[in-house]
């Protein structure tokens, strides 16, 4: 798609997702003139911007006045990043309020795969977005259907590497950032080598996968996928502190009020690559909660093969519910989430959603995804260089085409 050049226009990237997203992003809007600036808070966003920046070494108490000045100082119009609950973002995406600036929040796609998420005000749980069903019905009535277009090719190497080589940089740069602190917790050392370890048992994890896929065949179960404990959505956006706080609570209601011949499911993230022995950890709480025979773990298998067979899904805020959705199966969301509304989701206790959770209806998840994509979905990926080119031009139609002006207006309007 064309653009039209927007001189008067000057974008502050902030961080990004590991890779050269951002920063092919940034070289594609100054092709139409716009005035493009970088603040590096560490290593890694050093490694991933090939241009000039500027690097912040300073301290938290300090980043507040200083993004202040820096908006305007060098007129900022837009600001840029990902994921809105990063300590810094949050008060450079307050004072950039303050100043009447836009802010464009990027984020993993609402629905997945082949899609990332952006919005102007905030994601997640600080979605502007409505949470009533009758608003989304009306709204798509003016909408067309979805397009039907092609998967996005994405390589787990493609994805591994990009994230190796931002947090590793991060990691070997901490003398000449002395104050940052990741929004993750953990050590970057010690995940490298829990992948390690986690590549090692791959093989012994297949085979433990089909082992129990040939269980479920003939058995109704209810899943539970896992998230990262690391993960905004878990630490901000819902009522536990990690997910072993969030399994606990989901194994003891089941055992309490599931019926007795299902079993429950509980599938590891793919990205979590802690030394947590889920395996240890799933057996031990099952048999204290006398259901032993009635528990599952695998890390491995496919989430939307194992959304299609199952009873339900219950989840904290997981973006496979949609998944769930999707395939018409009865979803039970724990904690805040942009599809959990009447008509999508289970709106009762979770004590009572093993035996009355309802499927969606169609006609409200036809329409929530329709507006998804008119309002804030942005097609493409990270994970593969093609993926990448056309997620660039997806955001250029919302940073500088008429979508994003016709979405923001209706923003502004309701203010």
């Amino acid at each position: 798609m064309k653009f039209q050049p927007i001189a008067h226009r000057n974008f502050l990237f902030l961080q990004g997702p590991p890779g050269p997203f951002f920063w092919q992003l940034a070289e594609r809007l100054r092709t139409l003139e716009c005035g493009i600036f970088r603040i590096n808070l560490n290593g890694g966003d050093a490694a991933d911007w090939l241009g000039d920046a500027t690097d912040y070494r300073g301290s938290r108490k300090r980043w507040t006045l200083f993004i202040d000045r820096f908006l305007n100082d060098n007129a900022i119009t837009d600001v840029v990043l990902f994921g809105d609950c990063r300590p810094l973002h949050m008060a450079a995406h307050r004072m950039a309020q303050l100043r009447k600036i836009d802010v464009h929040v990027f984020e993993e796609g609402y629905i997945r795969p082949d899609w990332l998420t952006l919005e102007p005000s905030g994601v997640n749980g600080n979605s502007s977005l409505s949470r009533d069903p009758d608003w989304y019905l009306e709204e798509a009535k003016l909408l067309p259907p979805l397009p039907d277009r092609p998967p996005i090719t994405a390589s787990f190497n493609r994805r591994a590497r990009d994230a190796w080589r931002y947090y590793s940089r991060t990691w070997l740069s901490r003398p000449l950032y002395p104050f940052y602190r990741s929004h993750r917790k953990g050590s970057v050392v010690m995940e490298g080598f829990a992948w390690l370890h986690k590549f090692t048992q791959e093989k012994k994890e297949a085979a433990h996968v089909e082992r129990v896929l040939s269980i479920l065949h003939e058995t109704p179960y209810f899943l539970f996928p896992l998230q990262l404990s690391t993960d905004f959505q878990i630490r901000e956006h819902s009522p536990f502190t990690d997910m072993e706080e969030a399994f606990e609570y989901v194994l003891y209601s089941f055992a309490r009020r599931a019926p007795t011949n299902t079993r429950l499911l509980v599938k590891e993230h793919p990205l979590d690559a802690r030394f947590v022995n889920w395996n240890a950890r799933v057996e031990r709480l099952a048999r204290r909660a006398g259901v032993a025979d009635r528990v599952m773990r695998i890390s491995g298998g496919d989430i939307a093969q194992l959304t299609d067979g199952a009873r339900g899904m219950v989840t904290v805020n997981s973006t496979s519910a949609t998944l769930a959705l999707t395939a018409g199966i009865p979803t039970m969301a724990l904690g805040k989430a942009i599809y959990n509304i009447s008509g999508l989701t289970y709106q009762g206790r979770l004590d009572d959603f093993w035996t009355r959770g309802q499927p969606p209806k169609p006609a409200v998840f036809d329409a929530f995804r329709r507006v998804l994509y008119d309002r804030c979905l942005i097609y493409g990926g990270l994970a593969s260089e093609t993926a990448t080119t056309i997620l660039v031009e997806s955001a250029m139609e919302r940073l500088v085409g008429d979508r994003v002006s016709r979405w923001a207006s209706t923003l502004v309007a309701a203010e």
